[in-house]
């Protein structure tokens, strides 16, 4: 408990945007969240109060994370399995548990559960030689292959023509799995919440859009989609949370394809595919995160307005020069291209006032999330409208 509060103490292992966000919701909370960073430029460590700095792998720096906390919880999966064995065995309450997040830090071990729980997955197998590639393959044409562990955002996912592809990859060390390449009406995310005391929560199934492997909009509710489909997606969801263990966040991606849903992966935190609960939910994501791990009851996750949209803002290909290059008062006078982050949110304001802006203190890079707009309205195509126009002002400097 803090001392001066008498509330609990929240430690969160990383220092990105989520766990950003997930101050942001402790705030409103009265809870301290205590941070774990690596550095103290990462986006958390900017606007947190209690940070550590540290690295994820660092067992020591684990320990000093969790002295005085609660709960520890993370903001990203890549926490070595043994680290969070040994904090258990010492008695700190760890949420999402080992058992439940080796789940989503390792793919095999995933498909290996959600086959032997008859989960709806992509037909897939291990593999460790190109022979192995090749009683897989068949003449199914291209298929996919996975790296176990540590891929996100489209990296450690290769699409494979000729078994040869892989040569490389098995030669290298890689862990990998390969599975079927589905026909693919589309990609939904089902997110749920879950509390030790077995308590769930489920937000609307959303829509995901992808571009080079990475999330560029997230449409809620998911257009079109049944309502016998989107019970199916949330049952599932709940099922897989309840059994597996989970506490806390869990997005579950989904593959639709024309003869139902497939799972594709697992994720036991605060996720992209949710972003828009922030204002588009009656509970956030971030706020139920926080709620979840502590054993609160429950928030309400009933949608704001009848459609949301969340936009990822990337980083372009063109960097922006230094603020202080020119004088504000003079953006007007320059080329789209030229503007400061800044005074393209000036801009951005100024077209779309109705917009969410989330920065998340960044560098600004070429394709790295370094933020995300939000927008609500009753017509579907207009929020969607909006929700690009603002980011490409944020992106361009310039009107879509």
């Amino acid at each position: 408990m803090h001392p001066r509060t008498g509330l609990p103490v929240v430690g969160m292992v990383g220092a990105g945007q989520l766990a950003r966000m997930t101050h942001q919701a402790a705030i409103a909370l009265g809870q301290s969240l205590r941070i774990l960073a690596v550095s103290p430029d990462d986006g958390a460590a900017l606007v947190a109060a209690d940070v550590l700095i540290g690295d994820h792998t660092d067992l020591a720096a684990l320990r000093k994370l969790a002295d005085g906390a609660e709960v520890v919880t993370f903001d990203h999966e890549h926490v070595p399995p043994e680290h969070l064995r040994a904090l258990a065995a010492e008695g700190i309450t760890v949420y999402p548990g080992p058992d439940a997040l080796i789940h989503a830090q390792d793919k095999q071990v995933m498909r290996e559960k959600l086959t032997a729980l008859g989960a709806p997955v992509p037909r897939w197998a291990p593999v460790a030689s190109v022979e192995d590639v090749v009683r897989f393959a068949g003449d199914a044409g291209t298929i996919v292959a996975k790296a176990t562990r540590g891929g996100y955002d489209g990296r450690g996912v290769w699409m494979i023509d000729d078994a040869e592809q892989a040569r490389e990859l098995l030669d290298a060390g890689t862990p990998l799995i390969v599975e079927e390449r589905v026909p693919l009406v589309r990609e939904l995310a089902a997110v749920v919440a879950r509390s030790p005391f077995g308590q769930v929560a489920a937000w609307p199934v959303v829509e995901t859009v992808q571009r080079d492997g990475i999330n560029v909009e997230v449409i809620a509710p998911a257009p079109g989609l049944s309502e016998e489909r989107a019970v199916e997606a949330q049952e599932l969801a709940i099922r897989l949370a309840s059994e597996l263990g989970v506490v806390g966040v869990l997005a579950v991606e989904l593959f639709e394809t024309p003869d139902g849903i497939l799972v594709n992966e697992l994720a036991m935190r605060p996720h992209n595919s949710a972003h828009w609960t922030i204002e588009g939910s009656r509970t956030s994501q971030f706020e139920q995160h926080v709620r979840a791990v502590l054993d609160y009851p429950l928030g309400a996750t009933g949608l704001t307005a009848p459609y949301v949209v969340m936009a990822n803002l990337l980083g372009g290909d063109v960097t922006p020069p230094t603020p202080g290059t020119y004088p504000r008062s003079d953006a007007h006078h320059r080329p789209p291209h030229e503007m400061t982050l800044d005074e393209r949110l000036h801009h951005m304001f100024a077209a779309e006032p109705g917009v969410k802006v989330h920065l998340y203190g960044k560098e600004l890079r070429p394709g790295r999330k370094v933020g995300h707009v939000t927008a609500l309205g009753d017509d579907l195509d207009d929020v969607r409208r909006r929700a690009r126009r603002a980011v490409h002002w944020l992106r361009e400097g310039e009107p879509s």
